[in-house]
């Protein structure tokens, strides 16, 4: 393992201006996205939604440091037969895979989930690597609700990510640690950021057993922000100041960056976030985003599976694109997007 090129890798994923695209959809959640505009999620239209997303050529080489890939994509070829870990190489930024198999009820803890895919993990990482993927994704899912989360899922989900996040660095693989504190749910501001708070400091303490060196590994973390269903929905600064006071508090200084995901937030919401804590004074760390929705929905909503949309559908992709890079920088401002419009 040479740890001088897993941190190059690392640093990079974190370049100023630039954020990590996330296109690692499970097949459930592409159909979910495609069904909405009417499109079909047969494997040749996921690759060419996809392909037209890795050839918006000035989007990617100027905003876009990496993108997280889900299995079906990384073995796939473009149609004219180029691979598609490829176009995204050529256009500068990284190959990244998700490797967790998704979510299983956890037992004895109505209500939770466990992520699972650790078996044969180091085998899966080897092919991975060999496919040119420099960095790797695990998403854990925290819900908040009634006696909820349990010390006990919290646990089971730290543990599952430290684990995973050794065998990355062990396969000279960046691991993106990704702990989502759900925004579904009643709850307040205060409760999210207390959770949150609690999830971060399990999960640094669980890779600091299993050995996990801070310098090359990338959070993907959640923002602290109000339940969808609360009635007091807080403000971008608030939104701001407590998730940067919950990073300060648990991530170590030694770490790379920190990357958000957008979460279900609204395109702009994600955005506005993301500026005003960048734009804060004195951070120990970059940060920048790794958003899916956030990134592509206009992208997506444009192309509508048609090949005569696709300038238009990377014209919107560009955008979203520009705007979160300067965000990223706390250089966005909200009137930038009605000028784009």
């Amino acid at each position: 393992m040479n740890l001088a090129d897993l941190n190059k890798v690392a640093l990079a994923m974190v370049t100023p201006g630039k954020g990590i695209l996330a296109a690692d959809e499970s097949s459930g959640t592409i159909k979910k996205r495609f069904d909405a505009i009417k499109v079909e999620s047969t494997e040749e239209n996921r690759r060419d939604y996809r392909e037209m997303l890795f050839r918006s050529s000035e989007a990617m080489s100027k905003y876009v440091s990496g993108v997280i890939l889900y299995d079906e994509t990384i073995w796939q070829n473009a149609k004219d037969g180029t691979p598609l870990v490829k176009l995204i190489e050529q256009s500068g930024a990284i190959p990244g895979i998700k490797v967790d198999e998704g979510t299983q009820a956890l037992p004895q803890c109505p209500g939770e989930l466990v992520t699972v895919g650790l078996d044969k993990l180091a085998e899966r990482l080897k092919k991975y690597y060999e496919r040119g993927a420099r960095f790797a994704k695990w998403r854990a899912v925290i819900t908040i609700g009634e006696g909820i989360p349990s010390h006990t899922c919290i646990y089971a989900n730290a543990h599952a990510l430290a684990r995973y996040a050794a065998a990355c660095q062990e396969a000279s693989i960046v691991p993106i640690i990704e702990p989502e504190v759900l925004l579904d749910g009643g709850h307040t501001i205060e409760r999210c950021e207390e959770v949150t708070e609690e999830t971060l400091r399990a999960c640094y303490a669980a890779l600091a057993a299993h050995r996990v060196a801070p310098e090359h590994q990338i959070l993907k973390a959640s923002m602290v922000v109000s339940g969808k269903n609360n009635a007091r929905q807080a403000g971008v600064d608030e939104v701001a100041e407590r998730t940067v006071r919950v990073l300060k508090r648990t991530v170590p200084a030694a770490a790379p960056g920190v990357v958000f995901l957008s979460g279900g937030q609204s395109d702009e919401a994600a955005t506005a976030h993301l500026n005003a804590m960048a734009s804060m004074k004195g951070l120990p760390w970059p940060l920048t985003f790794s958003y899916s929705r956030a990134l592509q929905n206009p992208a997506l909503k444009t192309w509508k599976g048609q090949a005569g949309n696709l300038a238009a559908a990377q014209k919107a992709f560009h955008h979203r694109a520009h705007m979160n890079g300067l965000a990223a920088q706390g250089k966005w401002r909200a009137e930038l997007e009605k000028q784009a419009a």
